[in-house]
């Protein structure tokens, strides 16, 4: 008798069809489990943000009321007869970052393409060691060495060689001082100094090996190679680690707040001392008593998160530029 034909008139069931039915049942709506929890799970992420947007702009309507625009423009800072002005402190976070980048961009991807690309010893394994080890290094450390290590140097030595060479400069002029906007800078540079070399190193040995071959075939020398062949498909992934390293560099807020001088005026001079959207929100929040004082405070956060986006979404649109102009080539 076939497994199928009916029995009495009665059809008999075909059980491992029915076990298949129920599998894919089954499979069916684990499926469906799956994508609901990683869907909230990915929800979450802009549920968090918008919160905190959401928070900093009710803390912080108070100051925008009275204050409006000129909160973002105007530079005086006074507690006592109320006057804020915010402009003093975009100003250090902006040009501290850019000093951090100036300085960290060239090292860290000049290591990284040392330890990825140069180096065939064992010693780079004890470099790339050392460089994991400055990123695990607290930033209250960092600012005791910039205050008693760095800055006296850079008082001793640097700032003097700047100001004689390039005094015609006003960003060199000026007399030396430990803290100032020079020393954050290098504060800052060191710190995000290992998320540069890092991430870009991880970048460039994902380059297929195939277009340095290619490239050496051709007759191109080691600087040839990493210039034409491992650099270019790279592009991305760099901008991509200097705009992570960006992000520290802003909103860094202890080892800044001990070596730039926290004072709230704008100098051209980088032998000055500045302060910080994040510096004057860990100086001067537990110092909020009247309700406007605290919605200062947070209004400053505000803008910082704003100041923030602003450079992270103009990188971002640098790295799509770039990919794109790589797709078309």
């Amino acid at each position: 008798m076939n497994a199928g034909a009916p029995k009495n008139g009665v059809p008999i069931q075909i059980k491992g069809k029915d076990k298949q039915m129920e599998l894919r049942t089954y499979d069916n709506r684990t499926d469906k489990i799956f994508k609901f929890v990683t869907m909230m799970l990915a929800a979450a992420i802009p549920l968090v943000f918008f919160s905190i947007l959401f928070m900093l702009v009710q803390k912080s309507w108070l100051s925008v009321k009275t204050f409006g625009w000129d909160f973002v423009s105007g530079s005086s800072w006074n507690a006592v007869t109320n006057q804020y002005g915010a402009l003093p402190f975009i100003y250090g976070t902006v040009l501290s970052s850019f000093i951090a980048l100036v300085i960290a961009v060239p090292l860290g991807l000049g290591c990284a393409i040392y330890l990825s690309e140069v180096s065939n010893s064992r010693f780079k394994e004890y470099i790339a060691t050392m460089v994991d080890m400055l990123a695990a290094i607290p930033s209250v450390v960092y600012g005791l060495w910039g205050i008693f290590v760095l800055g006296p140097w850079l008082v001793g030595y640097v700032q003097p060689f700047f100001g004689t060479v390039f005094g015609f400069l006003p960003i060199f002029q000026g007399s030396p001082q430990g803290l100032s906007m020079m020393t954050a800078g290098v504060i800052l540079a060191i710190m995000i100094l290992p998320t540069i070399t890092s991430v870009s190193r991880e970048v460039l040995q994902v380059v297929p090996n195939s277009l340095r071959e290619s490239a050496m075939a051709l007759g191109g020398t080691k600087l040839e190679t990493v210039k034409l062949a491992v650099i270019p498909p790279a592009v991305s992934g760099i901008i991509g680690s200097v705009i992570l390293a960006l992000g520290r560099a802003v909103g860094e807020t202890m080892a800044v707040t001990m070596v730039i001088g926290n004072r709230p005026e704008i100098s051209a001079s980088l032998f000055a001392p500045g302060y910080t959207l994040s510096s004057v929100i860990a100086n001067e929040f537990a110092e909020a008593v009247t309700d406007l004082q605290f919605s200062v405070m947070v209004e400053i956060a505000l803008i910082l998160l704003v100041v923030t986006i602003i450079i992270n979404g103009l990188a971002r649109l640098l790295i799509w530029k770039l990919a794109s102009k790589n797709r078309i080539q």
